[in-house]
């Protein structure tokens, strides 16, 4: 990639605005504002924010705290358009006409199509969503257009062959997932390489999980470096990667936004010596015992009680993982929302008969069930 590629000089530490700290429903302000001066004071620019967040309130909260208070050309803005609102052409502009309302910022300097995977990415193209992309930075209403991705890299290539006029791609990239068959990080990184195009890195530190984790886990990092955060660990190697724009961190109070400017004020890639301490970390976690199930999904077809047994049996294995309990159980509330709960479980057995991996189900709902409920 060129040495002057997109975002180059852009310090790479970015705000996620979609995990605020909050009063009840309300983002605080207070502690909002407090965190946007640092940030800024530290000499980070790159805010990130999309129509969705905290229900529309992240955007609106930019005006507030972030547009009203600095020249606008002291920041970057990011925010994204919902591939999922987005059900004809016209929609691309009403959305749009909102954000600059709501943030009140005038123009957007990195606009993103919000979460494709391949089907979203042909449906949105279909209603003219890279059409209108272009319309905005001819207009000087976007200064920089690209996507934010969810899928393998298989499909990221097929839609960066498809629109070479995409700038950036933001992608989920983190030391657990490089090498995973599911998120891809790795292959996605190169994919994007491969294309030229630069990379804005998302959960990092996976939602937080990277930030607790197991007791015994921490201690390598501790041992390696006793002054380093353990969600530090994860926001450098992110960070370290070549072609990055920025790396988001979704800090939720003060006391985050202080940790990361600690190490990243004066960013250093990790040392080789780091990076072994790392791959230490993941072969560990590799070791953890986790429900062995595939997602195949035999086992729900037919069960009476609407039990979606793969995503709960996933929430549970994070949680094992991780030892991030209040995410896992933010998963497991996603996985039961209109389905029945592990404790639904009424034994029939109907599921084991048709697990191919002959996990004993039954004794792992009501484990679970005595866990998040």
């Amino acid at each position: 990639m060129s040495e002057n590629y997109l975002g180059k000089d852009i310090p790479k530490l970015g705000f996620g605005l979609m995990r605020l700290p909050m009063n009840g429903s309300e983002i605080d302000i207070e502690q909002t504002t407090t965190m946007v001066d640092r940030f800024m004071e530290a000499g980070f620019t790159y805010f990130d924010t999309a129509f969705s967040y905290i229900n529309g309130k992240s955007e609106e909260v930019v005006k507030e705290v972030l547009v009203k208070r600095y020249p606008r050309e002291s920041f970057q803005l990011a925010t994204k358009l919902p591939n999922w609102m987005v059900k004809k052409p016209e929609d691309c502009q009403k959305l749009f006409d909102t954000q600059l309302e709501r943030t009140g910022a005038g123009y957007i300097d990195f606009y993103l199509l919000h979460a494709l995977n391949k089907e979203a990415a042909i449906r949105i193209e279909e209603n003219g969503a890279w059409e209108f992309g272009k319309q905005m930075k001819e207009k000087g209403l976007v200064k920089h257009f690209g996507f934010s991705y969810h899928d393998n890299a298989e499909n990221l290539d097929f839609i960066l062959s498809r629109h070479p006029e995409a700038e950036f791609v933001q992608l989920q990239i983190n030391y657990y997932d490089w090498d995973s068959t599911d998120v891809q990080s790795r292959a996605c990184y190169e994919v994007a390489r491969k294309h030229n195009v630069p990379v804005i890195i998302m959960e990092p530190v996976k939602g937080g999980s990277l930030a607790v984790m197991r007791p015994e886990i921490q201690d390598i990092f501790k041992k390696a470096n006793p002054e380093m955060s353990i969600a530090s660990w994860a926001i450098r190697y992110a960070a370290s990667l070549d072609g990055v724009i920025t790396v988001l961190s979704g800090m939720s109070n003060t006391q985050q936004m202080e940790d990361n400017l600690s190490y990243m004020t004066k960013f250093e890639p990790l040392s080789e010596d780091e990076r072994k301490v790392i791959e230490q970390v993941v072969d560990e976690m590799k070791k953890i015992p986790l429900i062995p199930c595939t997602s195949c999904k035999y086992c729900v077809e037919d069960c009476p009680q609407k039990i979606n047994i793969p995503d709960i049996f996933r929430s549970y294995n994070d949680y094992k993982l991780y030892n991030n309990k209040d995410g896992a159980k933010w998963h497991y509330k996603m996985a039961t929302q209109n389905r029945g709960k592990a404790s639904d479980c009424i034994s029939c057995a109907s599921c084991e008969g048709l697990c191919p991996q002959h996990i004993g189900i039954i004794e792992n709902l009501q484990e679970i069930a005595a866990v998040f409920e």
